[in-house]
């Protein structure tokens, strides 16, 4: 095991985030719209947070797959516990065969207990004699397991043990699932943040490039700003379309995340989370004791002590009851010449039995092997909890200092936005006033814009911070508000 958590594969933030990333560095690009004309937002069905969790709980097929693993395991662990039900077996034989020694052969199979009673010397003190005798058996027992001295128990904890495996394992999947299902709901809120604001940027281009034009035509302007006003609005339609772009590429991934057939599902806006961060030592004891790694790394080094203990048990006694009645008959002369009916084809010979049974494997150089590399296989497993409680330590503190991180700079992304708005503002009515120019105020919707879209990003950082934080925990996020989330 390596010293990272178990992550799922982060296509989907990686997506968003380039996504966001593409529109901030648009900013430097120029290409000419082919229309002014605002482009349309295609219907998307939206889902809310607890809607989108919900539906990948039934439809993403990691978790299906996770499930019936587990279903197979819950069915494994009920094989030992069936031991302790009784076992009925019958048996029908019919043999040709020499009988020197006896008056009726048969094989001991295991699926009937047939004791020997039918051993009646034939003619010992004669010449053997190699014609064949028939020899017949019919019979029908039950084995009661009575008293095992702990085996069937030891072997029932390593099963037991082994489905806890399992049911961390498919936790496991369902927590990557849920991490990648809000990382991507959260991707498609800043997406839409981005379009958005860009959407905003442009409307205001274009009104700006209308003052201009009617500026020029009039005389009070000079030609440059009108040609500086069109570039903006080419600009900003090539920002849009981008950003729409990347809007369909984070609905595409949500929708992928959850396990649905439709190729875009869009995300119901939910408000920003403002509660602090817990503390690391809470947030590490809950990790410790809830993280799928953590639960995993533990039951199986349960199910490697259950092994011990059900090796040790191999050379314990047994002890089972059984309980039968068969009937045979030999058609070799017994020592009374007497013959039995038909010879030896039909088995009229009755006889029934009850007994207990003790069994004892008293010494078995294998059996003790295998428990010294079982003990060895512990050691190792115990190495193996530990490292994984370093490593969960380790990504536990990794995870609070991001979320720290990203919710102290998210108040000066806030206040940025604020100060952007108020320049851009003061720089549109010098503009309108005929006191500045169409540069400043290109400047001044430039900082804007690249404000919302930096708050867009920090929002959506602090949103997969504290999504990244209840992966940690072993939950599947942090509390979030019930307000409207306000589009910055």
């Amino acid at each position: 095991m390596g010293l990272s958590l178990r992550r799922p594969p982060r296509s989907c933030w990686q997506i968003v985030l380039a996504s966001l990333v593409g529109g901030l560095c648009g900013l430097g690009w120029l290409r000419a719209a082919s229309s002014e004309e605002q482009p349309t937002r295609a219907s998307v069905r939206a889902f809310t947070l607890a809607e989108a969790l919900a539906y990948a709980r039934q439809h993403q097929p990691q978790i299906r797959s996770a499930l019936a693993e587990l279903a197979a395991r819950n069915a494994e662990a009920r094989i030992p516990r069936a031991e302790w039900l009784p076992q009925v077996g019958a048996v029908l034989q019919l043999f040709a065969a020499t009988s020197n020694n006896t008056s009726a052969v048969y094989l001991n199979v295991s699926e009937a207990d047939v004791p020997r009673v039918g051993g009646t010397p034939g003619r010992t003190n004669e010449t053997a004699r190699w014609s064949p005798k028939p020899s017949t058996l019919v019979g029908l027992s039950l084995t009661q397991e009575v008293y095992d001295f702990g085996r069937i128990a030891a072997r029932a904890a390593i099963a037991d043990a082994l489905t806890a495996v399992t049911q961390a394992d498919a936790e496991a999947a369902r927590l990557d699932v849920q991490l990648a299902v809000e990382e991507a709901f959260h991707g498609v809120l800043a997406a839409n943040a981005v379009t958005s604001a860009t959407e905003d940027a442009y409307k205001r281009a274009v009104t700006h490039r209308d003052y201009a034009q009617a500026g020029t035509r009039s005389g009070l302007r000079a030609p440059i700003e009108l040609t500086r006003a069109q570039a903006d609005v080419a600009q900003l339609g090539v920002r849009l379309m981008r950003a729409q772009s990347s809007l369909k590429v984070s609905r595409a991934a949500l929708a992928a995340a959850m396990g649905s057939d439709s190729l875009e599902i869009d995300a119901q806006p939910i408000s920003p989370d403002q509660a602090a961060a817990p503390a690391f030592d809470e947030v590490l004891r809950v990790a410790l004791q809830r993280n799928p790694a953590m639960l995993a790394a533990h039951a199986r080094l349960m199910a490697q002590v259950s092994t011990t203990r059900a090796i040790t048990h191999d050379v314990l006694p047994n002890l089972f009851a059984s309980a039968g009645i068969s009937g045979r008959a030999g058609g070799a002369a017994p020592s009374n010449g007497a013959l039995p009916y038909a010879d030896g084809w039909l088995p009229d010979v009755a006889n029934w039995h009850v007994g207990l049974v003790l069994s004892w494997n008293v010494f078995d150089g294998a059996v003790l092997a295998r428990r010294s590399a079982s003990i060895a296989r512990e050691d190792a497993a115990r190495a193996e909890l530990d490292l994984t409680r370093v490593s969960v330590r380790f990504g536990t503190e990794r995870a609070c200092l991001e979320l720290e991180a990203a919710m102290q700079a998210l108040p000066a992304l806030s206040e940025s936005v604020d100060a952007a708005r108020a320049n851009q503002a003061q720089a549109e009515a010098r503009f309108k006033a005929g006191l500045g120019n169409v540069v400043e105020l290109a400047d001044a919707e430039t900082i804007l814009t690249r404000a919302q879209l930096e708050l867009a990003v920090g929002g959506f950082t602090v949103a997969r911070a504290r999504t990244a934080l209840g992966h940690v925990m072993g939950q599947s996020t942090l509390p979030v508000t019930s307000q409207t989330r306000k589009t910055p």
